[in-house]
C-alpha cells in the first residue's frame, strides 16, 4: 500500500514594511529665500493693513489722535443714523445688478457674432476689446462725462431722432445710467473669455441638432448656453465683484460728491469721502469690512448655486 503525500501550497511569509523614503528637505532654505519678497509683500502690504482695519473698524479715529474704542457703535450708525450711507448700499446694488448681466448679455453676443467665419478677422476682435484696455481710468471717465453732458454727441443724437433729454450727468434719473452704460460698452474682457469657450464647443453638436430639426434659438437655448455655462459662471463671479468695487467712473462722472442728489454716490466713493473728507478713518473701514463680507456672501451665493445651471462634460 503506497501512501500519497500531497503537499499544501506554500504561502509566502509576510514581509516587514521597510523604512519610509524621508522627503528631500535640502532645497527648503532656498525656497524660502526665493518665497521671502512675496511673504513679505503678504505681511506688510495685505495681511497687515487688513488686521489694523479690522481693530479700526471698532473705533473714532481720525487720523491725527488715538484711537478710541467704541465697539460696534460704527456699525450701528450705519443702518441707523446715516442716510447717505443707505443710500450708496441702494445705488451700489442698482448698479451691480443693471450693470453686470448687461455686460455679460453684450460681451456673449458680441463674442458669438466673432465666431462666426465672417467676423472671424483679427482687427473686429481688437477693436471690440479696445475699450476694456482702458479699464477704469480717469481719461475714459471725462471722455464718457463730455459725450452725455448737454449739448454732448449723446444729446445731439438722441435730439436728432425725437428723443429730447436733459444731460445725463446732471440728471438724478439720468446719472447713474451713463456710469451703467459705461460698463457694459467696456465688455472687451468677458467678450474675450466667451470666445475662448465657443471655441470649444464641438460643431458635432450643432450638425446634429440641424439634423434633428432645431432652429437657431433652439440650439443656442440647449447646445450654447450648457456648454458655455462654465465660461458663464466665471465671468459672472468676476464682473459681480468687480462692480461692487466700481470708484473711478462714480467719482468723475459724479462729480467727486455723489452726482445730482446722491444719485450716483456708489460705496465706495462714500466710502472715500467718509475716511479721506472727513478723515472719519475708523467708520471707513468698517464700510470696508461690511463690503467685504457682503461680496464674500454674494460670492458664496453664486458658487452654492452653480450646481443647478452649471454644466461641465463629465457630468451625467
Amino acid at each position: 500500500m503506497t501512501l500519497l503525500h500531497t503537499s499544501s501550497p506554500s504561502v509566502p511569509a509576510p514581509v516587514a514594511p521597510g523604512p519610509k523614503p524621508k522627503r528631500r528637505t535640502g532645497n527648503q532654505p532656498q525656497a524660502y529665500v526665493f518665497l521671502a519678497p512675496w511673504i513679505a509683500g503678504a505681511v506688510l502690504l495685505t495681511v497687515g493693513p487688513m488686521i489694523v482695519s479690522l481693530y479700526l473698524s471698532f473705533t473714532d479715529y481720525d487720523l491725527f489722535t488715538e484711537p478710541h474704542w467704541v465697539g460696534f457703535d460704527n456699525f450701528v450708525r450705519m443702518f441707523t443714523d446715516d442716510a447717505r450711507y443707505l443710500q450708496s448700499v441702494k445705488v451700489t446694488l442698482i448698479y451691480v445688478l443693471a450693470s453686470v448681466p448687461l455686460k455679460l448679455i453684450a460681451s456673449l453676443l458680441v463674442a458669438m457674432l466673432l465666431n462666426t467665419r465672417a467676423a472671424s478677422n483679427g482687427f473686429y476682435r481688437a477693436a471690440f476689446y479696445a475699450p476694456s484696455l482702458l479699464g477704469a481710468s480717469v481719461a475714459a471717465a471725462l471722455v464718457w462725462r463730455a459725450m452725455f453732458t448737454e449739448g454732448g454727441p449723446v444729446n445731439e443724437l438722441l435730439d436728432s431722432v425725437g428723443l429730447h433729454t436733459p444731460s445725463w450727468v446732471d440728471d438724478p434719473s439720468y446719472s447713474l445710467w451713463s456710469i451703467v452704460l459705461l460698463a457694459v460698452w467696456q465688455f472687451g474682457a468677458p467678450m474675450v473669455i466667451f470666445l475662448a469657450g465657443l471655441k470649444q464647443i464641438p460643431r458635432e453638436l450643432y450638425e446634429a441638432a440641424e439634423v434633428d430639426g432645431a432652429g437657431p434659438l433652439h440650439r443656442f437655448w440647449h447646445i450654447t448656453l450648457p456648454m458655455l455655462s462654465p465660461v458663464i459662471f466665471f465671468n459672472l463671479v468676476l464682473e459681480a465683484i468687480h462692480a461692487f468695487q466700481a470708484f473711478t467712473p462714480a467719482f468723475v462722472i459724479g462729480g467727486g460728491r455723489g452726482g445730482p442728489a446722491d444719485s450716483a454716490l456708489f460705496y465706495t466713493l462714500y466710502l472715500f469721502q467718509r475716511g479721506f473728507e472727513d478723515f472719519r478713518m475708523g467708520y471707513a473701514s468698517a464700510m470696508a469690512w461690511v463690503l467685504l463680507v457682503v461680496i464674500g456672501i454674494v460670492t458664496a451665493v453664486i458658487f452654492r448655486t452653480a450646481r443647478l445651471w452649471v454644466f461641465y462634460g463629465d457630468n451625467r
